[in-house]
């Protein structure tokens, strides 16, 4: 079964900070194919920016491969404006192309920062991400 995610950009970052975490996890089904990435170009740019972030460290290679990953293996979609209040304005977009793949597909939003976002059955930690997949695969 393929899995359908927006993937927020604290989950990118954890993944690359510590790789024996659970968003790393989420990273490593997404570079093995069983999760597909859903995004538009402002989901990709902020990636890119916050990757790219002198505290972080992150090789300018590594930043590189992994964009270019997304873009040769994700779904660009465009957003469908929600009418949520959200703290962030920046958290909206992910959000919002969460619920334009869900027109089409199941998908989720994949997020270590759950409270910014509306209470929705879609919008997931990488822990309940991951138990997802893993109910699949243990069937």
């Amino acid at each position: 079964m393929n899995f359908y995610a927006v993937i927020d950009t604290n989950v990118v970052v954890s993944a690359m900070l510590k790789r024996d975490s659970v968003p790393a996890k989420i990273i490593d089904l997404l570079l093995a194919g069983i999760i597909t990435p859903v995004f538009n170009e402002e989901i990709l740019s902020e990636y890119e920016e916050v990757l790219l972030r002198p505290e972080f460290g992150f090789a300018s290679d590594d930043v590189k491969k992994f964009m270019d990953f997304m873009r040769k293996n994700g779904i660009f979609l465009e957003k469908i404006l929600s009418d949520e209040k959200f703290n962030d304005p920046d958290d909206a977009v992910f959000y919002e192309i969460a619920l334009s793949a869900r027109k089409s597909r199941e998908a989720y939003l994949v997020t270590g920062n759950i409270r910014h976002f509306p209470q929705k059955e879609f919008v997931v930690t990488p822990r309940d991400m991951l138990n997802i997949v893993l109910s699949y695969i243990d069937k």
